[in-house]
């Protein structure tokens, strides 16, 4: 039986290819995804293990958890307690590490690095080992600082350069001392360090005379665990706790992979789906292949095979192909991951350099994989053949399925469906946490359940198009009636498609709902004609607030300034704002009282104000970080956003009470309104920063719309892999339909049916699957769609659906298009047969 296996493995060679490409296509997607996410795993541990060659032992300040009516508080790492520590027993020196937010302009005055990856730092002493200098010397005062490598090349800068750089807002023009090397993995991925000697970086830092970090090298003959247990005795009751270097390469090693396993998980979702979709066409290729052999599998079940036998000789094919597929898709898989990792630095992200990795674990996944899809897809075919009677199959009569068998099947899909239904329908009235899950689990019942009932599906549907095809004469006739002549095969090949497109259109629902929800917010909630920020979102200098309310032709702005409290034994967070100006800048949906702030008046949002049973006269306590209390009265509760949210107050009230006061953002609001020369007007103010980010509600809108536009082109690719996949099956399908009907075709060629007439036949019997499937997908999408906006909109008040009617359209169109480009090569060799040859085929 095996001989007879591989002989037919063989002898099928061009009907299994397509068969072989889509397991090929899965596997690579697999292998391809494990050899890139640990190529870069492993490449960023290595750099980073390299950055804590000189830490023995880090001194790091314990986070003091706020209790009763004390706000929690990080102490301070002082110069006295680096001293004690470097005189600690073993220890051979210590170094005290500052850091903090810095971003560089180049030459052209733009931003160099991305965002937050825009570091600052200090250069310790006159030499500091952990930044090896190239050129240069170690920077002196305010007036000097130095540049990490990649970012002086970037930027175009050198040694005794002037450079543009802003550390919270103001801008500085130090020049450029020296520049150095380092295994930073923020630089690595293409961001910027610059340093500044200590006293310097301590002072722009607002951390005077204090350290983030002390790090402590360890004498000769010393280890780390002896540094360690040596220092925990030496400062038993400081608020700090201490890591070995070991142990801090360890915890980022760990973080490295964990942050790798989201993105790997991700992938392989989406490589996942392009197997599953696979499926569908290893179970029509090996059903039709089973169809064509019944004389043959019916000869050997009457000299003896058992049906055991039958069906493993059709799994012994199998996994054959799945071997094939396997081995070719792990080869394709690490071509890929190679050149993913080679297309990063096409998007201006730098990779730290290291070998590719490919583990035993990806070889062995890739070949399992391969292998296992292949045989799942297959072993329902194999018992399909081995129950067919010996007499029958040699009477070419095939089983066709009986009427208990398709009552039993729409019975358990109609089950399915109804359960997927009413399961996320009970999603849509959940909060966002818990609905999700539910709403996924919905989603994959019903799924199943209309996969389940395609063929009962396909007869009606396809029926819809009939007056179409009648104008395209005997060949739309003809396609037609092909189209619903086996039900099952029709259904799994329009499944492949549906999948796919009900995943696009699904994520198109969800993106442009959620872009008009975030514009309306955006809208609605901000009177303000600009929202002014730092590029990280972190703490602007109070300076910037200062001179934007001096600026010529600004009406009214409002900082947006944080500040920690305790109320109620809780932790709440305070935003200061002038309480004069906010109600011209913001545009808040009120539900109780009004929204007047100043003095002693304070709003809450709406949730806040559920949780402590608060409304407008309620009065509380809110205790502030310097240890004073003040009693606030609630003057209103308003419906709170991402935006806005908590409790508002006079920026008179937080402020005296901060220690280091800073603001997040800066509302400005101009007498001509939004406008070029308005933004121009405030850039120049702020002395055309590049850290500083002055936006209006467009802006706001685009910036976002960037993150939803990115996701949405990542998701169009990666499942343009199962689309591919899905392409393959139509041809599959179609070209194993035309050997299979070559009988049939040669006798309506000899009838009169020209050779156009045959290809117009195969392309509109191609074109109404294709077209069936993208129906369903469609469909199953904007229901899905419709039910996860639902469940955000517990989140997300202003959420909106929308329905993209543009590219629904062009989906449906890029269906149609699969479908008549699946039919190109099916239809050529259909229209080439020889009557005669044809005709005599069995």
């Amino acid at each position: 039986m095996f001989r007879t296996a591989l002989r037919n493995v063989l002898a099928h060679k061009a009907r299994l290819l397509m068969t072989v490409l889509a397991v090929l296509l899965g596997v690579a997607f697999v292998s391809g995804t494990l050899v890139f996410t640990n190529t870069l795993s492993d490449a960023y541990q290595k750099s980073s293990a390299k950055g804590f060659d000189q830490v023995d032992v880090a001194i790091r300040p314990e986070y003091q958890e706020g209790k009763g009516d004390r706000v929690g508080r990080r102490p301070e790492l002082t110069q006295a307690l680096l001293d004690r520590a470097a005189k600690v027993p073993g220890a051979a020196s210590a170094t005290g590490v500052v850091t903090g937010f810095t971003a560089v302009a180049g030459k052209d005055g733009k931003l160099v690095g991305g965002d937050w990856q825009s570091a600052g730092g200090n250069y310790w002493g006159s030499e500091d080992p952990r930044y090896p200098l190239v050129s240069g010397r170690a920077p002196h005062g305010r007036d000097e600082v130095l540049l990490d490598s990649a970012t002086a090349r970037r930027a175009g800068l050198k040694t005794g350069d002037t450079v543009r750089l802003s550390v919270d807002g103001p801008v500085l023009t130090p020049t450029v001392s020296g520049v150095f090397t380092t295994d930073d993995g923020n630089v690595a991925a293409g961001g910027s360090l610059a340093l500044f000697d200590t006293p310097t970086a301590q002072s722009l830092f607002g951390k005077k005379g204090t350290y983030d970090e002390i790090d402590v090298r360890a004498a000769a003959g010393t280890s780390q665990r002896a540094l360690k247990a040596a220092l925990d005795k030496a400062l038993p009751a400081a608020p700090v706790t201490t890591t070995t270097g070991e142990r801090l390469a360890d915890d980022q090693a760990r973080a490295i992979s964990a942050s790798m396993s989201s993105m790997k998980q991700g992938l392989l979702v989406f490589a996942g789906i392009a197997l599953f979709v696979g499926t569908f066409i290893i179970a029509n290729t090996f059903t039709m292949l089973v169809a064509q052999r019944t004389r043959e599998l019916a000869l050997l079940r009457a000299v003896g095979a058992s049906r055991r036998q039958v069906t493993r000789s059709v799994l012994a094919e199998a996994f054959a192909v799945g071997a094939v597929a396997g081995v070719a898709g792990l080869a394709a898989g690490i071509g890929i991951g190679a050149g993913l990792r080679s297309l990063l630095g096409t998007f201006g992200a730098s990779v730290p350099d290291g070998p590719l990795v490919i583990t035993p674990g990806t070889v062995v996944t890739a070949l399992a994989v391969g292998v296992v899809v292949t045989m799942l897809a297959a072993w329902l075919p194999g018992r399909r053949a081995a129950k067919i009677p010996p007499v029958a199959a040699m009477s070419s009569v095939h089983a066709t399925a009986t009427a208990k068998s398709l009552v039993l099947r729409n019975t358990l899909g109609a089950l399915f469906a109804a359960a997927g239904v009413a399961v996320v329908l009970a999603a849509t009235a959940m909060d966002a946490d818990t609905g999700q899950g539910v709403l996924g689990l919905g989603a994959v019942l019903l799924i199943i359940g209309v996969f389940v009932l395609t063929p009962l599906l396909s007869r009606p549907l396809i029926a819809a198009a009939a007056p179409v095809l009648r104008a395209f004469g005997m060949a739309g006739k003809l396609a037609r009636r092909n189209s619903v002549r086996n039900p099952r095969r029709t259904a799994a090949t329009a499944s492949a498609l549906m999948i796919g497109l009900t995943l696009i259109t699904g994520m198109t629902v969800m993106a442009g709902s959620l872009q008009t929800s975030i514009d309306k917010m955006a809208g609605s909630a901000i009177r303000a004609d600009y929202v002014v920020s730092m590029a990280n979102r972190g703490p602007l200098s109070p300076d910037v607030a200062r001179k934007l309310a001096a600026a010529d032709g600004v009406t009214a702005s409002s900082p947006l300034r944080n500040g920690e409290s305790r109320i109620d034994g809780g932790t709440e967070y305070l935003t200061g704002v002038d309480g004069a100006a906010i109600g011209e800048l913001t545009d808040l949906e009120v539900t109780d009282g009004s929204f007047a702030v100043g003095g002693p008046r304070t709003v809450v949002d709406r949730d806040l104000a559920e949780e402590h049973g608060w409304r407008a006269g309620s009065r509380f306590t809110a205790h502030f970080e310097d240890g004073t209390a003040r009693r606030l009265t609630v003057a209103g509760v308003y419906e709170g956003n991402d935006l806005l949210h908590g409790v508002i107050v006079d920026d008179e009230i937080l402020t005296p009470h901060l220690t280091d006061p800073a603001d997040m953002q800066v509302m400005v609001k101009t007498a001509d309104g939004a406008s070029d020369t308005a933004k121009d007007t405030l850039q120049k103010v702020l002395g055309d920063n590049p850290a500083i980010r002055v936006q209006d509600k467009r802006d706001i809108s685009q910036e976002i719309a960037k993150s939803f536009t990115l996701m949405l082109n990542m998701v169009y690719g990666l499942l343009g892999m199962a689309v591919i996949v899905a392409v393959l099956g139509v041809v599959n399908t179609l070209a194993m339909s035309v050997f299979e009907r070559a009988q049939e075709i040669g006798m309506l060629r000899a009838i009169g049916l020209d050779r156009g007439a045959v290809k117009r036949m195969v392309r509109l019997e191609s074109l109404v699957i294709s077209l069936f499937g993208g129906v369903l997908g469609i469909g199953l999408g904007v229901f899905f769609g419709w039910a996860a906006g639902q469940v955000l909109a517990t989140k997300m008040p202003t959420y909106e659906l929308v329905l993209p009617w543009g590219r629904m359209a062009v989906f449906l169109l890029l269906a149609g298009a699969v479908g008549v480009l699946a039919a190109l090569w099916p239809a050529r060799r259909a229209a080439r047969l020889n009557v005669l040859t044809a005709i005599k085929a069995e």
